[in-house]
């Protein structure tokens, strides 16, 4: 039976996309790999992000230009969370709102843009 799916992300920096997680986001670290570190896994609430070191992506030109949406983060209060990204210092792309799908989301250039840039565009929903 599938108890949890964690993303991996890539990153070109380890020790700062780490410190942002833990900084910005609060997420703590259950460990990192080589020295220096090429792979770290974060987690809060139960939930794991994993992150590899690599080059810089290259964008997929196929992608919705408005809306490079890679993945969904599912929450419990959308408010909460939002309030304290905000407090954190994390700048949104997505204010906090009501969808016409029914749910309550916000999308963060915090949780898109860690320090190098390369994190995906998340929108949480709550």
């Amino acid at each position: 039976m599938i108890r949890q799916i964690a993303p991996l992300f890539f990153t070109t920096d380890i020790p700062a996309t780490l410190a942002y997680y833990k900084d910005k986001l609060g997420f703590e670290c259950l460990g990192t790999w080589l020295d220096p570190p090429a792979y770290v896994i974060v987690a809060r609430d139960q939930c794991a992000i994993h992150f590899r070191c690599a080059e810089p992506p290259i964008a997929n030109p196929d992608k919705y230009a408005d809306e490079l949406l890679d993945a969904y983060v599912h929450i419990e209060d959308a408010d909460a969370l939002y309030a304290e990204y905000g407090s954190r210092g994390v700048e949104f792309t997505r204010e906090l709102a009501n969808t016409p799908w029914q749910s309550r989301e916000f999308g963060g250039k915090g949780l898109r843009r860690s320090p190098d840039r390369l994190w995906c565009e998340v929108i949480v929903r709550g």
